[in-house]
């Protein structure tokens, strides 16, 4: 999962026939596989309608839920809340009786007579003001959306499970307007249309529920490019409201990037298809405002503001689908026993969170450097940034505890640490195993050799992980590991760099519109409902050059209205502002208008920097070499 920087601070072999072995365990059903269906033709009051048909029980009570949490989101979702009018029916068409036990169960009764049951599914992204995914800060990516011209099916909002049926075979039909585009990577067993040619049946096989769960799909009118990246066929699925953008107009930037992280990878071939789906969101009052990505262990889900100048979406599709892509590696290839065998409703995890996300994220950073598509001191700023702000969170708490415990308090709100320190570990140990192999080995070498070990069909043990890496690696790391990932001493970072040359010193620094050193330089009166520039606004070049002061109120920003209820949108938008872009933006100092009308420029501001040293000596440097370019 990787969310949207300035959201986040701010508020095996497949169906060959219908019978199978017999399922041991409580929900003992004689025939699969589990006939699922979803018909999108029938939406009644912006639902839609599910039948689920699991094949005759033999016990007296059957358990059904929908997920409360689903892998990559590190958060509760409670998927049941979405779902209205369930009934369960017996053979002779009778309802028969069942009780909700929570939000995401329904037990039902004299199960040896179930035939089949119904629900209708509300989407999430309507709702999100008032509880969607994720409460007070969604994250939509892991949503669902139900609109006539589009359907995004993350499938875990709409299928469910028996208790013991998780490994059971389904079949699942979705049924929709016959001019429909359909993208999906699940297996497709055909597509039958009716009579009249107005509607079309698409059939697709997965092997279990984790496949439902792991295989979204996007219906309905939206563009689609495929393209080769290696061996890897990658298919990107974009759908955007007003056709601002496409799926021909991102292509490019998006095999640039993927073609830069497959000669990055080198042999690691852990997957034939990889899926893009991209939602835009038109930025209205029942659009998504929980911007970012959802991985999948082959695709990923992505929510951007549509208004986004293509350059600039561009630049955050890279930034972020590259992360996600990164996941094949992690937790696709190398993962634990919590991942691979997920509970979605009494889930457990891993300790090792600075390796599925972490290295993830560094992974993510340094492709770009080390293929060329950013500079050495780009680079260096990024990761300059994932210091500053990592500070800002508790960098002495233990970072396997954080993992281990991450739905609650206190570690539940430390979690987006992992995007900035978890990377910064995977930095540390890279350097590490750079200078202990004078070059030769890295942490990618080490993740191939974790992935050869296991791969996707073997999870690693947990509590062992850390002494597999340092008997495969060096002494070092377990000094590493002890003192700064299982215990609490924050990371002197500057000892790292001084071993590739570099340092941590005052400077000169590039920034963004809305930031100094990760310092927010906009704050908001709730009270007066406005928004304005901080004192922080002096320590910002591009803004003092327009003449901008302390205490000045944000209007408008290019045409629109600056309120609290639509700062967060606006402000990401400002956030990717790159120079030479043409703004207008209207202020109010003490009741008279300021308009600034002007081109963006790079900005500025004072702080820390990372930069080489003057008296790197010609291992640091030769170290540093194969550390970013190896």
């Amino acid at each position: 999962m990787k969310i949207r920087f300035v959201s986040a601070l701010f508020v095996a072999i497949l169906l060959a026939s219908c019978s199978s072995t017999k399922n041991t365990g409580n929900d003992l059903a004689i025939s699969l596989p589990i006939d699922t269906q979803i018909n999108l033709t029938k939406v009644v009051e912006d639902k839609v309608p599910v039948t689920i048909n699991p094949g005759r029980f033999t016990t007296e009570t059957v358990t059904y839920h929908l997920p409360k949490v689903v892998q990559g989101t590190y958060s509760v979702s409670d998927f049941g809340k979405y779902i209205d009018d369930f009934k369960a029916f017996d053979y002779k068409g009778n309802q028969l009786s069942f009780n909700k036990t929570d939000t995401n169960t329904w037990v039902i009764n004299n199960a040896f007579n179930l035939d089949y049951i119904t629900y209708y599914v509300n989407d999430t992204f309507d709702i999100e003001v008032t509880g969607g995914i994720g409460g007070d800060t969604p994250f939509s990516p892991a949503g669902t959306n139900i609109e006539p011209d589009d359907y995004l099916l993350n499938l875990h909002g709409f299928i469910g499970y028996f208790d013991s049926l998780k490994s059971s075979q389904y079949k699942l039909e979705v049924t929709a307007p016959a001019d429909f585009v359909r993208s999906s990577a699940l297996q497709n067993a055909g597509t039958k249309t009716s009579d009249d040619g107005k509607t079309a049946t698409t059939t697709y096989l997965a092997s279990r529920y984790f496949d439902i769960t792991d295989n979204p799909m996007m219906y309905g009118k939206f563009t689609v490019e495929k393209f080769q990246v290696g061996d890897i066929n990658i298919v990107l699925s974009v759908y955007s409201p007003t056709n601002k953008h496409s799926a021909a107009s991102l292509k490019d930037a998006m095999f640039k990037m993927m073609q830069a992280q497959k000669a990055f990878l080198g042999d690691i071939n852990s997957t034939k298809r990889y899926d893009i789906f991209l939602y835009l969101s038109r930025g209205e009052q029942d659009s998504p405002k929980g911007f970012g990505a959802l991985e999948h262990h082959t695709s990923t889900v992505v929510v951007m503001p549509e208004d986004m100048p293509e350059d600039a979406l561009d630049e955050s599709m890279i930034e972020t689908v590259s992360h996600e892509f990164f996941h094949i590696v992690s937790p696709l290839s190398v993962h634990s026993e919590d991942v691979h065998y997920f509970d979605y409703n009494s889930p457990t995890f891993s300790k090792h969170l600075w390796m599925y996300e972490g290295v993830t994220e560094y992974f993510a950073n340094l492709f770009q450097v080390n293929q060329g598509l950013i500079s050495e001191e780009d680079f260096y700023g990024k990761m300059m940034g994932k210091i500053q702000t990592s500070l800002q969170m508790n960098d002495s708490m233990s970072f396997t505890e954080m993992s281990e415990h991450v739905l609650d308090d206190p570690y539940a709100k430390q979690y987006y640490n992992v995007y900035q320190k978890g990377a910064l570990i995977g930095m540390c140990v890279d350097i590490l195993m750079r200078e202990e192999s004078n070059g030769q080995r890295g942490i990618l070498s080490l993740m191939k050799e974790l992935s050869k070990k296991y791969g996707k069909d073997k999870p690693f043990e947990d509590d062992k992980l850390f002494d597999e890496i340092v008997a495969m690696t060096y002494p070092s790391l377990r000094t590493f590991f002890d003192t700064h990932v299982i215990g609490t001493t924050p990371i002197n970072y500057n000892e790292f760099f001084n071993k590739v040359g570099l340092e941590i010193k005052e400077g000169k620094v590039k920034t963004n519109y809305i930031q100094n050193n990760g310092n927010l330089i906009i704050g908001g009166d709730g009270q007066k409902g406005t928004i304005f520039f901080t004192d922080l606004v002096a320590d910002n070049s591009f803004w003092t050059e327009q003449g901008v002061l302390p205490n000045d109120v944000i209007k408008e920003i290019d045409g629109k209205q600056m309120t609290l209820q639509n700062a967060n949108q606006i402000l990401q938008d400002v956030y990717m502002w790159s120079p030479g872009k043409d703004i207008e933006v209207k202020l109010d100092r003490n009741g008279k208008e300021i308009i600034i009308k002007t081109k963006t420029t790079q900005s500025y501001t004072n702080g820390e920097a990372l930069m080489p040293k003057d008296d790197a000596t010609e291992a640091q440097i030769k170290l540093r070499e194969a550390w970013l370019k190896g």
